[in-house]
């Protein structure tokens, strides 16, 4: 291709081919062209907390950087996907612009952008409500689709069990076990299955605190395992009914501890001494110092 063919190219197209470029089995990156839909998933993953980190740390130019290292990772994807045969960059777009049109009848009547330019007239919770309502239906239809055409020697028993859907079935099992745990929850608490008020939320974390403990007593290495994930359900259940989201608050516990020790380590090197070497109470006096010192 020649750079003056590229330079006239849109900027997602040039990303495009150069996605390509670096796929290609005979002059494209060894490490690129090894790579499949589920090696990159760390990667997703990590460039996803560097997004959030920019966010939080305000530095819109990292942010630019880090937003562009996340696009570049659906463009892998999807270059790895068009290489199968399944679908590309360009399906990729269309399919959530056309989902965008269609969750937006309120922005966009009868999904079409020639309607947009009529002020809604619906409130925040209106439009969630009519969100929810149309992903439910989008959900029965692509059941529909899946159920189409395939053949099953199943009883009927077993046909029934299968086509049962649960209101958990769309929390994806490969999120973060913190974000997976506040939408289960608030999944269950759409279909009632939830406290009223926060007393009896406290009441549960003291109650698997408690069972934690005995667990502990009894050396049982299973029951220690499930209860402590029961606590930090129970935490994350705390920060839904307080209207605070978990990973943001554990994200800020991270930081706080991590200035907190550095600041530990900075006043023992100003007289010459060591963490490993210093007592439990001495460093405890140093941790509260730090927490008085505003860190």
């Amino acid at each position: 291709m020649k750079q003056a063919d590229f330079d006239k190219k849109t900027a997602i197209e040039q990303l495009v081919d150069v996605m390509t470029m670096l796929r290609n089995p005979e002059f494209g990156c060894p490490w690129d062209v090894e790579q499949t839909l589920r090696s990159l998933v760390p990667f997703t993953l990590e460039e996803v907390y560097e997004v959030v980190d920019a966010i939080e740390l305000g530095d819109t130019v990292e942010l630019e950087e880090e937003l562009g290292d996340l696009l570049f990772q659906v463009v892998f994807y999807s270059q790895i996907a068009k290489e199968d045969g399944d679908f590309d960059f360009e399906g990729v777009a269309k399919a959530i612009t056309q989902k965008l049109l269609r969750r937006h009848p309120h922005v966009f009547p009868e999904g079409s952008v020639e309607q947009f330019g009529v002020k809604t007239t619906l409130a925040t919770d209106e439009v969630a409500a009519n969100w929810d309502k149309i992903k439910r239906q989008e959900r029965i239809e692509k059941a529909a689709r899946k159920s189409q055409g395939q053949q099953t020697q199943q009883s009927s028993a077993a046909s029934k069990d299968d086509a049962f859907e649960s209101a958990l079935d769309t929390v994806p099992a490969a999120m973060p076990a913190v974000m997976r745990a506040m939408k289960l929850q608030a999944k269950a608490a759409k279909d009632g299955f939830d406290w009223d008020e926060l007393k009896p939320v406290l009441a549960k974390l003291r109650e698997e605190i408690a069972e934690f403990e005995e667990a502990i007593e009894q050396n049982d290495v299973q029951a220690i395992n499930n209860e402590l994930g029961d606590i930090l359900f129970s935490a994350v259940n705390i920060a839904r009914h307080v209207d605070v989201d978990p990973e943001t608050a554990l994200r800020g516990a991270n930081q706080r501890f991590s200035a907190r020790f550095r600041w530990i380590e900075e006043e023992l090197s100003a007289t010459g001494l060591k963490m490993n070497a210093s007592s439990a109470s001495e460093l405890n006096r140093l941790w509260e110092k730090a927490k008085q010192s505003g860190l």
